[in-house]
């Protein structure tokens, strides 16, 4: 039996999938369109065996499904609605001072 999320799993389920520039361009694809594993695989660029482990973490944040289709999976979107929050965040204006950038940003590459 599948629970629903609160909100606050939900974002971080968001932000835990996004951390990643690769499963932020997996959703990108998976926006445009549901796609095999090797379609995905060539379209960005990665191994099928670390395009498996991103969107095993994809489908453990619920942001994608599998969809089986007799011999082959096809993963798309878990819902429709992330399509267009990922278009709302892609196209946010985000607030940066040009001068400043997070205190610990050298040790941690974050900014």
């Amino acid at each position: 039996m599948l629970n629903l999320a609160s909100d606050i799993e939900v974002l971080a389920r968001f932000g835990r999938a996004l951390a990643d520039p690769i499963r932020c361009r997996l959703l990108l694809v998976l926006r445009a369109a549901p796609a095999y594993p090797s379609d995905l695989a060539e379209a960005i660029g990665i191994s099928r065996t670390r395009l498996s482990n991103h969107l095993a973490c994809l489908r453990d944040c619920g942001l994608v499904v599998a969809v089986p289709e007799g011999r082959r999976t096809r993963y798309e979107l878990a819902d429709p609605r992330l399509g267009h929050a990922l278009d709302d965040l892609r196209t946010a204006v985000v607030a940066v001072a040009g001068d400043s950038t997070c205190p610990d940003a050298e040790e941690t590459g974050c900014c």
